[in-house]
């Protein structure tokens, strides 16, 4: 299956994620803003990434903007997560694949993964 990266200031949600992924076979890691992303992402190929747009040190706009500046990592598929409307993000932020409104529900998050994957429904 694939490597998951989520990157996010909020424990709880990255434990979920890790969870629910986990559990569908793929393999998590998890960085607690976009500088320790970033680092993560150096060591380690990703399949797909969700990316929180607030965090401290390195939000969410920042880290995009690094990845899609960066040859080996801008074909990665990156979902920005937020509880501000989508509209707002993409007024400080564009090339991401997928947005994903907090809060959101596990469906959401499976469907999501599933289709920027290429994975079959996870709910057939």
């Amino acid at each position: 299956m694939a490597t998951v990266l989520v990157v996010d200031d909020e424990f709880g949600i990255a434990e979920l994620f890790d969870a629910i992924l986990t559990d569908k076979g793929h393999r998590v890691l998890t960085a607690i803003n976009g500088k320790h992303g970033l680092e993560m992402l150096a060591q380690e190929p990703v399949d797909l990434v969700f990316l929180d747009h607030m965090m401290p040190v390195m939000n969410g706009a920042a880290m995009l903007a690094a990845l899609l500046a960066t040859p080996g990592l801008r074909r990665v598929p990156v979902v920005m997560m937020s509880a501000m409307l989508e509209v707002r993000i993409a007024e400080r932020c564009s090339g991401y694949s997928a947005f994903l409104r907090k809060p959101f529900r596990i469906g959401q998050v499976l469907a999501l993964t599933s289709r920027l994957l290429g994975e079959d429904d996870p709910r057939d």
